[in-house]
């Protein structure tokens, strides 16, 4: 029954067409092309049809998920077309349509996130539980970087969806020579972590713009260490999609 026949008069008489009893309900799945792509059970991704119920494929082995959502992708020419996710400090790319990894994509599928944060990766967690968002052949990925004074920092950071090579960083905390770098002491940003995206961020498409809003420095609950105006943190930045420039900033919160 096409959505445009239901209506009040008859809405009672729907019936449940299918169901898949290992699904899982964290977010809402994607419907692309009549596949329905979701959670199944024990950390796996599961394809479906979207008429039928009928299980297309299985992709095992997705632990520690984040868990709001996966990213859809496909070239101009439809052939292409992947599922764009993060889990356990991974950016990992699976084919849509056959649920196996993408080994062209990082290393065997793989980006490992706590790579080139100027921090020893083996010291820090950098997974969102948000998917980021995908433009063209970018997702721009924020992250979550704990509550405690060793944390990662807060780098908005875009990659590429064929490749996962990384294609632009900004910068939470200032480098010397960028803007915002004299609103923190000295060299804060080879200590301070967070001032992160850790909810979601919206794009302009028509514009190029990507609107993201940012948390606080951390730790959060003291900042004798860190004097300032302590830009980006618990800001709102505007940059541009394409190359990460900033193009305006509102902080809420100075300090």
């Amino acid at each position: 029954v096409a959505s445009t026949e239901i209506n009040k008069s008859n809405v009672h008489q729907l019936q449940v067409a299918w169901t898949y009893p290992p699904g899982q309900t964290d977010f809402n799945p994607l419907v692309v092309r009549g596949v329905v792509y979701g959670l199944g059970a024990n950390g796996m991704f599961v394809a479906l049809d979207a008429a039928t119920g009928k299980e297309l494929w299985i992709h095992k082995g997705v632990q520690n998920f984040n868990g709001r959502g996966v990213n859809y992708w496909e070239s101009k020419d439809g052939n292409d077309r992947r599922l764009i996710f993060s889990a356990n400090n991974f950016l990992q790319a699976v084919d849509a349509q056959t649920g196996q990894a993408i080994p062209s994509f990082g290393i065997d599928g793989r980006v490992d996130l706590r790579v080139g944060l100027d921090r020893d990766p083996a010291t820090v967690n950098q997974q969102s539980r948000i998917p980021g968002r995908v433009f063209e052949d970018l997702i721009i990925l924020g992250s979550a970087t704990n509550q405690e004074y060793a944390s990662a920092p807060g780098d908005i950071r875009a990659f590429n969806v064929r490749t996962g090579a990384l294609v632009w960083t900004f910068h939470t905390v200032p480098r010397p020579g960028e803007f915002g770098y004299d609103t923190w002491p000295p060299d804060a940003w080879k200590t301070v972590g967070g001032a992160n995206n850790w909810a979601e961020q919206s794009i302009d498409e028509k514009r190029g713009i990507i609107y993201i809003p940012t948390g606080s420095p951390k730790y959060n609950f003291y900042g004798g260490n860190r004097h300032g105006a302590n830009l980006f943190g618990d800001c709102l930045i505007a940059l541009d999609v394409r190359t990460g420039k900033r193009l305006w900033h509102f902080q809420t919160v100075h300090h």
